[in-house]
């Protein structure tokens, strides 16, 4: 008997309607009415417990926790938005603080003791308090006038930009003073996040970094609802709008004296963000005589369940490496020696069981998403080169503890204790302290019931 096949609309039906239900669960996923304090990591349960707060507190110490923003969208001008800012694009970066709300009346002393339970008397609920801006770059394009030797820049333009990187450096460095690391931890959000969003999941990833560090927040215009498949389309160009401004806070950053490091956490639709801003600013650090760690003082690069295509990743990631054409100070020097800078690390989260990125594979047609990345899809060369480079780590996390697998950093306690072991204590992969087994180096997994003698 001659099989009937299936018309081919029949099945692009049945494929778009799977597509449409697993982004419609995603963003409903980023609508939630509450905000609950994600789980205590691993590493502060149990015998072995790491305490989480090592800094005597202040008499005064209270819950709620101060962030430092940047963002490029829209300010909130009527009541009926929910939060300082929109979805809206606006061409002015803007920077300012922005409060983290843990609990309704809660002293400093009951979140701590609810911090680090792995099952929690009380549901903590998070919410965003004040929100003060406090500056703002020009609006781009810079205005630029005509002179008799070609275009410039204005003088109005130039000092409105230069008041604004020093007001920003001034509110770093300001922060930078109460702070027991002179570091800065930036978060850069995905696909359908609210400003809210943002800072709540960076408020209390801050709080489980033990609060040592100077805390922030890019946070660019995702969250809309125009266009198709629920505003994913319009979010990626959002995305992409967003790189100039992101590479523009990152330099400003590094250029604020008493910063010692950077640390750069992005998730999902964020990580395309991150690493174009990244591959600008590795270029131009390259054309000073300088690399982008040592130009900009990055230290860890991390990306959670990032959503682009691998092929797009390594374009983007390695370009000062694969162009020897581009000049290195006045001219290239095809063999130039790169010099090491052992601050300096990329980490990669990535799940099979992500359905986010299995339904943005079908939407661009990318199998290969770096989010979804196993051994099994790089040849051995192309692992060789990833332990060649040494500043790569692969780690693959399995099994759902969300709606649909995609924000593990904070539902899962094994992955949230991963990162902080990592920008908190500066551990490697399978340190003391946070166990992981090797499946073929620069790949890791998170260990199960069948390690034998491993200790998580």
């Amino acid at each position: 008997m001659t099989a009937i096949e299936t018309p081919h609309w029949v099945a692009l039906a049945c494929r778009l309607r799977a597509l449409f239900a697993v982004l419609a669960v995603f963003a409903l996923a980023g609508c939630a009415t509450k905000h609950l304090m994600m789980p205590t990591p691993e590493l502060y349960t149990g015998p072995q417990a790491r305490p989480l707060i090592t800094e005597t507190p202040t008499a005064d110490q209270k819950p709620p926790l101060d962030l430092l923003c940047m963002t490029d969208r829209v300010p909130a001008t009527s009541v009926d938005e929910s939060g300082p800012y929109t979805a809206d694009r606006s061409r002015s970066m803007a920077f300012g603080t922005t409060t983290v709300l843990f609990g309704e009346g809660l002293t400093w002393d009951t979140l701590l003791r609810q911090s680090v339970l792995a099952e929690r008397t009380d549901k903590l609920e998070l919410k965003l308090g004040p929100t003060k801006e406090l500056g703002r770059y020009p609006r781009i394009p810079y205005e630029v006038t005509a002179t008799a030797n070609g275009l410039t820049r204005t003088p109005e333009v130039i000092n409105a930009h230069e008041t604004a990187a020093r007001t920003l450096q001034a509110e770093i460095e300001r922060r930078l003073e109460s702070s027991p690391r002179k570091e800065v931890v930036l978060f850069v959000h995905g696909y359908h996040n609210t400003f809210q969003d943002a800072a709540l999941t960076m408020g209390e990833l801050c709080h489980f970094l033990g609060r040592e560090f100077v805390c922030g927040i890019f946070t660019w215009p995702a969250g809309g609802s125009s266009g198709v498949f629920f505003g994913y389309n319009v979010d990626y160009e959002s995305s992409v709008f967003a790189i100039e401004h992101l590479r523009k806070a990152i330099r400003t950053i590094a250029a604020t004296p008493g910063v010692q490091r950077i640390h750069l956490i992005a998730h999902s639709r964020g990580s395309d963000l991150l690493v174009s801003a990244l591959s600008g600013l590795s270029m131009e650090g390259y054309t000073q005589q300088s690399t982008l760690p040592q130009r900009y003082k990055i230290g860890n690069v991390v990306l959670m369940a990032p959503d682009m295509d691998i092929d797009v990743a390594n374009a983007k990631l390695f370009s000062v490496l694969s162009d020897p054409d581009v000049p290195y100070g006045p001219a290239p020097k095809p063999d130039m020696v790169i010099p090491p800078s052992p601050w300096f690390h990329l980490t990669i989260y990535a799940s099979p069981d992500d359905k986010a990125l299995a339904a943005s594979s079908w939407l661009f047609g990318s199998i290969a998403r770096l989010g979804r990345l196993n051994q099994d899809m790089l040849t051995p060369e192309q692992i060789q080169q990833a332990r060649t480079l040494g500043i790569i780590d692969i780690i693959q996390v399995r099994g759902n503890t969300d709606y649909i697998g995609h924000s593990y950093f904070t539902s899962n306690p094994e992955v949230s204790a991963d990162l902080i072991a990592m920008l908190r204590y500066g551990l490697q992969p399978n340190d003391p302290g946070r166990p992981l087994k090797e499946i073929d180096k620069p790949f890791w997994r998170f260990l199960d019931e069948a390690d034998t003698g491993a200790e998580k």
